[in-house]
């Protein structure tokens, strides 16, 4: 993928950088594997905001991702490579041999034409899936389950990667892309290489109606706010935070403070947390 830099015809275009698009090879998605999308916007079941920042934005239908991979030995041919507006990363059609259709993520250098499958035994080629326990070490992979025969939890987003650091027992040593250090049971299934579109990072609107779009609302900063609307409000000009450190705005600490409960049960497999 490649990023695609706009001229400063109008003020909108003066920042922009957007996806150039190039790898997209259909428009249009497969209608057995769409879905109405529902979306809450922020709101509970009694209409209240419980997420501040959601809203408006464009429709949109979802596509249903195979994370799972759970059609085992059978060839998949791939058909097109598609843009997928409820995620960062392209997704992929696969055309199995016995008729069935399916959306997998794509993984980089994963071409048309190209044949993949999952399963035990399967050959180490890029977009194939298999158990941990099967993969080399040094290898990247990415759609994790994190419990087996879930389906891929982690390890998702455009351009992103683990790699198999050790095997021992019954678990296998992951760096996952936040270079946390974490054991994964080795029966679990994961796919080889790397997710496409590693240039979503570089992306940026250029005006606010673009990220309206998104479904995104505007965000107002605490220190221009009352008092009565958040603890860094108030004050004349200018006024710094006024309490002992950044605060949320129900009081609660914020930039920088973990927020991972100790009790965790899965803190046990995290060898080393995040930076």
């Amino acid at each position: 993928m490649t990023i695609r830099f706009y001229k400063a015809y109008t003020p909108g275009t003066r920042n922009r950088a957007l996806s150039s698009f190039n790898d997209i090879t259909k428009d249009k998605p497969e209608k057995t594997l769409i879905r109405k999308n529902h979306r809450n916007k922020g709101r509970n079941n009694r209409g209240v905001i419980t997420i501040r920042h959601r809203g408006g934005g464009h429709k949109k239908l979802y596509r249903l991702i195979d994370f799972q991979r759970n059609k085992h030995n059978i060839d998949a041919i791939v058909a097109s490579i598609e843009y997928d507006p409820n995620r960062n990363s392209r997704i992929a059609l696969l055309h199995y041999n016995d008729g069935e259709k399916r959306y997998i993520l794509h993984p980089n250098n994963l071409k048309i034409g190209d044949t993949i499958r999952s399963g035990f035994s399967t050959p180490l080629a890029i977009g194939n899936a298999l158990p941990l326990s099967e993969i080399p070490l040094g290898t990247s992979v990415h759609n994790i389950e994190l419990i087996p025969y879930r389906g891929g939890q982690i390890v998702r987003a455009a351009g992103t990667s683990a790699k198999i650091l050790a095997k021992e027992g019954n678990y296998v040593t992951l760096r996952l892309p936040s270079k946390e250090i974490r054991l994964i049971r080795k029966e679990c299934f994961a796919t080889i290489g790397e997710i496409s579109n590693n240039d979503a990072f570089l992306v940026r609107s250029g005006k606010a109606g673009r990220t309206r779009w998104l479904g995104k609302r505007p965000t107002v900063r605490g220190s221009v706010m009352n008092p009565c609307d958040h603890p860094h409000g108030g004050g004349e000009g200018r006024a710094p935070i006024g309490r002992t450190r950044p605060l949320t705005p129900w009081g609660k600490p914020a930039l920088g403070i973990k927020t991972r409960k100790n009790s965790r049960k899965s803190n046990q497999y995290i060898l080393r947390r995040r930076s």
